[in-house]
């Protein structure tokens, strides 16, 4: 017995010896081949540098092998240059700086579409419609669209002159505005559709979204909301903690929101709802196929919990998790670290294949689609069940349970849109009968609801596309004059 004592332990401590030199000798080996691969195209570098039949550029040929890398991967891994880096941080930090306003470029000219609420711009008196013909005393007229931000964002306190035409007045405009710091709003709109349900529509997840989210429903629950539509339709989605705490008002304490699985355990996360004021009211969530990541966590933890309605169309199907790692010239690259699942266990990520993803599966009929039925022969969609026991698919995205597809644009409407015509026909409109509208319509609602679209404007737009040779047909027109009517 007592050699056997003994043996057992010394057998234990041999084995863990052993796997120790393994996983040494496993890292050892696994940096060598890394290792090898890197020198490796150190040297393909070094060599087309050297001999290639003109100059070549070795930052733009490692970015893109940098691109090319993970385009192999999947479609979510990616590249971001120090340029395109510093816009999206601005897109999801929630803020810039400069003057403050939303901008198009209009028949050559650079056109206010809105001052940001809030901004130096605003505050200033610059309306909706204004034209921007000079900026530090020099023509902006013919500017192209990717120089305006470069004259007219800046450090907070720096100045920039312009020079505006408004339309009425004989005589342009002068203003020095003071550059500021401009928030980036990402809940576009909210407002009472009648006497109890809310409507706020969420155009993407930023730094400052929960925020916008929850001073928005207090302000709605204040002019009685006791029903509410989220619209995350066009929704790409965003910060995942501004999904999380978002849809943790609406689903009860302890119950999971979203989990992710890695094949690196430290990835591997749950996320518990810390619950909310609005776990009781009645909820539709509206998407559609722009809408993605972490709208389809919002929307999946509603419909897993059976705590709403998803109204609409299948979403995107974007369920990969990045992390982003920074390189030191300023740019960034995002690598695929996990996956994202819904509280019933449905990845919410659609088929792919590297940076290309696999042909659509169709849309289910239009309608009630409470239990989701579907084609016996489709195997590619797995079967889960709600809180309540309702069958829903995986298979990649959130299927709603009412289809509701986009209206269809005719080719005339789409020719409209392309060329900004409704927007032209609409700033002619108001340039010309701004003080009546305002005298006539005391709120947005009562312009919502009582508003008849002129015939003028109309005519206005069939004018413009008759000089652009768009062809006019009959029935187009009647279809477009129905959904000005009754958007």
């Amino acid at each position: 017995m007592k050699k056997k004592f003994i043996i057992f332990p010394l057998s234990i401590i041999l084995l863990a010896i052993g796997v120790f030199a393994g996983m040494k000798i496993q890292n050892a080996v696994s940096d060598d081949k890394l290792n090898s691969q890197v020198k490796k195209y150190k040297d393909a570098l070094e060599i087309t540098s050297r001999y290639y039949v003109e100059d070549v550029d070795s930052q733009k040929l490692t970015e893109d092998a940098i691109k090319g890398m993970l385009d192999g991967l999947d479609p979510h891994s990616v590249y971001i240059s120090a340029e395109q880096l510093k816009r999206v941080n601005e897109d999801f930090q929630g803020s810039f700086e400069g003057i403050g306003v939303e901008f198009d470029i209009v028949n050559d000219t650079l056109t206010i579409v809105s001052p940001i609420s809030g901004g130096p711009s605003e505050k200033l008196g610059i309306l909706a419609g204004d034209k921007i013909v000079k900026i530090d005393g020099q023509s902006s007229v013919k500017i192209a669209r990717d120089d305006v931000p470069k004259k007219l964002k800046g450090p907070k306190g720096t100045k920039v002159n312009i020079s505006v035409i408004r339309p009425g007045l004989t005589e342009p405009l002068e203003f020095e505005i003071l550059r500021d710091k401009i928030p980036i709003y990402s809940v576009d709109a909210y407002f009472m559709y009648d006497d109890e349900i809310g409507y706020v529509k969420v155009s993407r997840f930023s730094a400052t979204t929960y925020d916008e989210f929850m001073k928005a429903l207090a302000e709605l629950k204040g002019k009685g909301m006791r029903k509410l539509v989220l619209d995350l339709r066009g929704d790409p989605g965003g910060f995942l903690d501004q999904a999380f705490k978002m849809a943790s008002e609406f689903i009860p304490a302890g119950k999971k929101i979203v989990f992710t699985k890695s094949r690196i355990n430290e990835f591997n996360e749950d996320f518990v709802s810390q619950g909310g004021s609005y776990t009781d009211i009645p909820l539709i969530v509206l998407v559609n196929g722009g809408s993605a990541s972490a709208s389809e966590i919002v929307a999946g933890a509603v419909q897993d919990w059976d705590r709403g309605l998803i109204v609409g169309e299948t979403t995107f199907g974007k369920g990969l998790v990045q992390r982003q790692f920074d390189l030191p010239d300023g740019s960034a690259f995002r690598v695929t670290t996990a996956k994202y699942y819904t509280p019933s266990g449905r990845l919410i990520q659609k088929p792919y294949e590297g940076s290309k993803y696999s042909t659509e599966t169709g849309m289910p009929i239009e309608g009630d689609n409470i239990d989701h039925s579907k084609d016996s022969k489709d195997t590619t969609k797995p079967e889960f069940k709600t809180n309540g026991g309702r069958t829903v698919f995986g298979g990649g995205g959130i299927t709603p349970d009412y289809v509701l597809k986009s209206d269809t644009l005719t080719s005339y409407s789409v020719q409209l849109r392309r060329l900004n015509l409704f927007y032209i026909a609409t700033e002619n409109f108001m340039a010309n009968n701004r003080k009546q509208i305002e005298q006539d319509f005391r709120s947005a609602r009562q312009l919502r609801d009582e508003f008849e679209v002129p015939q003028s404007i109309l005519d206005d737009m069939r004018k413009m596309a008759d000089e652009k040779g768009v062809v006019l047909i009959r029935r187009n027109m009647i279809r477009i004059l129905i959904s000005l009517r009754h958007p």
